[in-house]
């Protein structure tokens, strides 16, 4: 059986592969609607001009760089477990303040953070509980989490098309435009197994996270969750 160790290491060595094509593969599998669910992230993070902020598993840091756009007097770390991913967030033109990070085992001292936000993490850690524990133990009091992550769609009219989506249109633009259909199979079904909304809103409200929400976006497959320190 496969350790929690190896799992990690064969989603580090993924995310290394389809680092070069990762933003492009972004822009094409959501339509370009990923940009408009990081502005929600940002928003539901309540971030002021002077605000310390974690992005942790930043990826390539669109959402850290978007951030520190809006709020340029905020300290932004852009935190990943992948430097290849980094290193491609690196030749965006603006330097970010770049820093390896397990998100299991975050560097940083108790209390140091007025926000935590994520874009595509927790469905690629191999322990949520833990995570999340380590995002409310970064976190000053009165702080926000904010994840955007994939959520288990419910069947409803738009299923097949979704299914279809999933299964069929995002492998196959892996394929040919990362040049790693596997990789991208491996989004696919971790979307499908991945938690429904309800029960990572509890996994978050378990981690002693208070005022815990979430909404749904695009048929149900996207879900934004927060909660306050």
């Amino acid at each position: 059986m496969e350790t929690e160790t190896e799992r990690a290491r064969e989603n580090q060595a993924m995310f290394a592969r389809v680092a070069p094509r990762y933003d492009l593969m972004n822009r094409l599998m959501t339509a370009g609607m990923d940009g408009a669910w990081r502005h929600q992230v940002i928003q539901r993070a309540q971030l002021e001009d002077t605000s310390r902020v974690l992005d942790i598993g930043t990826g390539t840091g669109d959402l850290a760089l978007e951030i520190s756009h809006r709020f340029p007097h905020s300290v932004v770390i852009a935190a990943d477990y992948t430097f290849e991913m980094m290193n491609v967030g690196k030749q965006k033109g603006r330097a970010l303040n770049f820093n390896s990070a397990d998100a299991l085992h975050l560097p940083f001292a108790d209390e140091t953070f007025d926000a935590v936000v994520s874009g595509f993490l927790l469905r690629n850690v191999t322990d949520i509980d833990r995570v999340l524990r380590e995002q409310y133990r970064v976190l000053k009091k009165g702080g926000r989490m904010v994840a955007l992550d994939t959520t288990r769609p419910e069947k409803n009219l738009f299923t097949p098309f979704i299914q279809f989506h999933l299964q069929t249109i995002i492998p196959t633009l892996g394929k040919f435009i990362a040049g790693n259909g596997n990789a991208y199979s491996y989004l696919t079904n971790s979307t499908q197994n991945f938690l429904r909304a309800e029960e990572l809103a509890e996994l978050a409200r378990r981690a002693g996270f208070r005022e815990v929400g979430f909404m749904r976006q695009n048929f149900g497959t996207i879900a934004i969750h927060w909660g306050t320190k």
